[in-house]
């Protein structure tokens, strides 16, 4: 019977993260129209950031004791957000996306990812290396603003003036859609790890797969909805964005509380996460990802599941 109970409340999680998502690109789209601000600028910091609130969430919680989970959960969510997300996205509606992506955005991805793996070395991410990422999270911010100010008068679309509560409204959707989605990813993620336990599955692969995907499911639904609406920047954007900000900001809060373990099988996981990433930029190459590009990432994270079921 508990478990019925906990299979019923995984799905209540799954229809909340589907509204806080919805409300979240509504927001998110209306301010970018309103501050003549890209949508992949849009989707890369504000979307990007809420949808970061799970994997932020767990890995807070998961602090001490289990720390080996929060390592777990930003590797396999990097993992899942390009293999599953922008996978299943692509099958369902070919992504287009900006040239600058391939330029930029990308290329700080990796970046982010390799400075990962160095800090890693020692077999430790001590609370300085969780400091070094915190840093690295300001100055990123600090770029993307003066990027996002930098393009500003580029946007020649012409914004229908509008009340003066449509930011009051905007922030609103935003601010709801980001507690929905916190709330609806902790309710899914806590009840997922009950029945994956009641399986008898240990806790790095609960942390590298019933984690991840749990917390991924947000920029699942938020990419998805977003590209329904015809705004396939802010899909993309979002993905690449929470990839960043899992690195810098929640691997630099989960070391910065007291330090990760890092287990040397774990830099298998690592080198998976990097193919993931040069396989996105190499997708990118002509500016679109098409079905069968979504299709070879979805199978590719099929086969990265069952090599860490049965690994």
């Amino acid at each position: 019977m508990e478990i019925v109970i906990n299979a019923v409340l995984t799905i209540v999680g799954l229809a909340m993260l589907c509204f806080g998502g919805n409300w979240l690109v509504s927001g998110g789209v209306t301010i970018a129209r309103k501050f003549r601000i890209s949508n992949l600028v849009i989707g890369m910091t504000i979307v990007a950031y809420g949808t970061s609130t799970p994997e932020l969430a767990a890995s807070v919680a998961a602090a001490g004791e289990h720390s080996a989970i929060i390592l777990g959960n930003i590797v396999g969510s990097n993992i899942a957000n390009v293999g599953m997300v922008i996978g299943i996205a692509a099958i369902l509606v070919p992504l287009a996306v900006s040239k600058s992506v391939l330029r930029k955005e990308i290329p700080i991805m990796l970046g982010v990812s390799f400075l990962l793996i160095l800090i890693s070395i020692d077999g430790e991410l001590s609370i300085y290396d969780g400091i070094l990422l915190l840093v690295g999270l300001g100055v990123y911010g600090y770029y993307t603003f003066k990027d996002a100010m930098k393009h500003r008068e580029e946007s020649k679309e012409n914004v229908e003036e509008s009340k003066n509560n449509v930011y009051l409204k905007s922030f609103g959707l935003i601010g709801i859609g980001v507690v929905i989605l916190y709330f609806g990813a902790i309710l899914t993620v806590d009840n997922a790890v009950i029945l994956a336990q009641e399986f008898g599955l240990s806790e790095k692969i609960i942390g590298l797969t019933v984690i991840a995907i749990g917390t991924s499911l947000p920029e699942l639904i938020t990419s998805i909805i977003a590209i329904r609406k015809g705004h396939g920047d802010i899909g993309v954007g979002n993905i690449i964005g929470s990839n960043i900000y899992n690195i810098l900001m929640i691997m630099g809060v989960g070391a910065a509380l007291g330090g990760v373990m890092v287990a040397p099988d774990v830099f298998i996981d690592y080198a998976i996460m990097i193919i993931f990433s040069i396989s996105l930029l190499i997708a990118l190459k002509t500016g679109i990802i098409n079905r069968v590009m979504g299709a070879c990432l979805a199978l590719g994270y099929v086969a990265y599941l069952i090599f860490t079921f049965f690994n």
